[in-house]
């Protein structure tokens, strides 16, 4: 079996086409990574490409280990598949001494001090959700390639927490000193020192350019402006180059991307060929029909996908009366699909901002269903694991004979690590479930292989390391929308489809609602044979969201199930009994104007701690707890953390990452 036998023919038309620019316009689930890896296998396998040559671009460290692997498997270990940044850090670490006879400034791991310092120097303030719309809006600025000085002129129409176009231009300034005086770098720096030394430096730009001579870039859909021009200062008008996207997955705007670049390039580039991959392999032909509904495409028109998997269910639309009474009915379908016989792993729930994902965590929660929220530290990047691994491979080199499984038990117990889970959530239970994982890839591999030794294993380990290869948990996974992007479950729940929720409140006109529209038709095409769409009422009622109004039949208005008559302590006031009507009320059990005795003073120490932990993790306060939720927890005052899991809308995620830090505020403060 040759590379191309895989391959249907606009795959194998993009594998072959090594003469010439190409563009390909890759739908979702259309197997567009397996199209550009075996381009590459191929041209390797003809003596066209050198290996060590080749630069494959991609934009997430994931999918660069991704094709990492894949070229592997291939035969092809010799090619660099970076992320975009990556091979722009290494380039400057390496070039920039011979440029300017010093060497490459740090990079700042977290830029939001230099934000809020800058943000109080000139506003006066720097609280938490200003300084990380400041963030957002720097981070555009340069990745579109506004500097400080034509920031009023470029942006005068945009708006970021209040502040003027003016004012964001000054904070612009100083955080680019502060910067200057501390010696450091922030991430989108990188692609423009990179562009300097390939501009102002011709003999650096020519080694570069030697060293790589073909390029393919994946989604480039999601380039901004800066790293369009860095790639075509790579690239340098040689034809040796392969760009893929699909502008109906453009969901990035926010951080500068612009699908134009994609949608141009074979007009900017003399000779190139455009391939379109239109076969989808991962979703029933009944998803794939209602997400082009969604994206309003006619099915056989140009941009429709064209199934090739079995029928399977329609996707289910419904309406709950609540949120949390969503939450609940979405626990229940979990339920059902694991029931019949799907796992964990193969099932995950969508919504379009973090907000959601309390009320989810708790009904999950709440039904004993095991879950994982996407975004979170990567695997390999966690300490027990660093330190597991890099210790394995010290004792595989000494041992390099011995028995993989026996290698490992040996390390992990030296790390205190036991067969038996520790009770209870927290820090103490993650550790022993990363460690668990990282012995089950072992036992697993080991399995797999005959005869397979402690190097062998060390030399595996490490090369699922570099891919950023994580274990799979049996968890049904929560993310964002925009967090779901280039993944897929066998069934997906997509919740809060309303209106003011998808399209958002802050996204009504164009070309912001046609954005909101892609985004939806990304969830729908995450999953490959069950589909469950909802939406719930805001403070009493809502309509479902305009993009599946047409798919949907009954009247437009929230309907669906009243909510379970036995959940009465988050139906009702504890304190006059009478029902309750928003998520804060809901959260404190309790009407907002029911008085009720607590500590205010705790209440104050745990906002003070949550705007601590909120700036050192660069997130919103209201990520970390809400108001209404550090209110419930001042009156519950809880003492462990079981105590924290009984109070409405706190999950054991929360718990795990914050849980230990809310307690020992309130131990400190009954100390005082």
């Amino acid at each position: 079996m040759t590379i191309l036998d895989a391959l249907d023919p606009e795959q194998r038309r993009v594998a072959t086409l090594l003469d010439s620019p190409v563009v390909v316009l890759a739908g979702a689930g259309t197997g567009k990574t397996r199209a550009i890896t075996h381009r590459i296998a191929h041209a390797v396998s003809e003596g066209v490409y050198q290996p060590s040559a080749t630069l494959a671009v991609t934009f997430t460290t994931r999918a660069a280990g991704e094709m990492r692997a894949r070229l592997a498997q291939l035969g092809v270990r010799g090619a660099q598949a970076r992320t975009i940044h990556s091979a722009a850090l290494r380039q400057c670490q390496f070039f920039w001494p011979k440029a300017y006879g010093v060497e490459f400034p740090r990079v700042a791991e977290n830029t939001y001090g230099l934000v809020a310092r800058a943000a109080h120097h000139v506003l006066g303030k720097s609280d938490p959700a200003l300084v990380r719309d400041l963030d957002s809006e720097i981070s555009w600025a340069k990745t579109s390639n506004v500097s400080a000085a034509r920031y009023p002129e470029v942006a005068e129409h945009r708006t970021v927490s209040g502040a003027s176009a003016a004012q964001v231009s000054a904070v612009m300034a100083i955080y680019e000193k502060q910067k200057l005086t501390e010696g450091s770098v922030d991430f989108n720096d990188i692609l423009m020192c990179n562009a300097v030394l390939l501009t102002e430096h011709p003999e650096i730009a020519e080694t570069i350019r030697s060293t790589y001579r073909h390029f393919v870039v994946d989604e480039y859909q999601d380039v901004s402006a800066l790293q369009h021009r860095l790639i075509s200062l790579w690239v340098d008008g040689r034809r040796d180059v392969c760009v893929v996207g699909d502008p109906n997955q453009a969901i990035h705007s926010f951080a500068g991307a612009d699908a134009g670049y994609l949608l141009r390039f074979a007009a900017e580039h003399d000779g190139s060929e455009t391939v379109r991959l239109f076969r989808n392999y991962r979703s029933s032909p009944q998803i794939l029909e209602a997400a082009n509904k969604v994206l309003r495409v006619r099915a056989g028109g140009p941009g429709a996908l064209q199934a090739t998997r079995d029928a399977g269910p329609r996707p289910v639309f419904v309406g709950a009366t609540d949120e949390a009474a969503e939450a609940a009915d979405v626990a229940a379908w979990l339920l059902e699909r694991r029931g019949a016989g799907e796992r964990w792993a193969d099932l995950a729930v969508l919504y379009r901002i973090n907000a959601q994902s309390p009320a989810l965590e708790a009904a999950l929660t709440d039904k004993g269903i095991p879950y994982t929220v996407r975004g979170t530290e990567r695997f390999y990047d966690r300490a027990e694991v660093r330190q597991a691994v890099g210790e394995f491979g010290r004792r595989a080199a000494a041992e390099d004979e011995g028995d993989p499984v026996e290698l490992m038990d040996a390390v992990l117990s030296a790390l205190g690590w036991r067969t038996d889970a520790p009770s209870g959530q927290g820090r103490q239970r993650e550790r022993w479930e990363s460690l668990t994982a990282l012995r089950s890839m072992i036992v697993d591999e080991t399995a797999r292989h005959e005869g397979w030794n402690a190097a062998d294993a060390g030399a595996w380990l490490q090369e699922r390391a570099s891919w950023q290869a994580a274990p799979v948990a049996d968890a049904v996974t929560l993310a964002t929308l925009h967090a779901a992007k280039g993944l897929e479950w066998g069934s997906v729940a997509i919740v809060g489809v309303r209106e003011g929720m998808i399209p958002f409140v802050l996204s009504q006109d164009e070309p912001a609602l046609s954005e909101e529209r892609r985004l939806l038709y990304v969830g729908f095409t995450r999953a490959q044979r069950s589909l469950r769409v909802s939406w719930s009422a805001a403070r009493g009622s809502a309509t479902r969201s305009r993009f599946i109004s047409d798919q949907v039949s009954g009247p437009i208005t929230t309907g669906g199930k009243p909510r379970n008559k036995t959940s009465v302590r988050s139906r009702v006031c504890r304190v006059c009994g009478q029902h309750l009507h928003t998520p804060a009320e809901k959260k404190l059990s309790r009407h907002e104007h029911c008085e009720v005795d607590y500590d205010e003073a705790l209440f104050e120490a745990l906002r003070d701690w949550r705007k601590q932990v909120a700036a050192e993790a660069s997130v919103p306060a209201f990520v970390v707890f809400t108001d209404a939720t550090l209110q419930a927890i001042a009156e519950a005052v809880p003492s462990t953390q079981q105590d924290l899991l009984r109070l409405p809308g706190i999950g054991h995620t929360k718990v795990s990452r914050y849980g230990d830090g809310a307690l020992d505020v309130i131990r400190s403060h009954r100390g005082a």
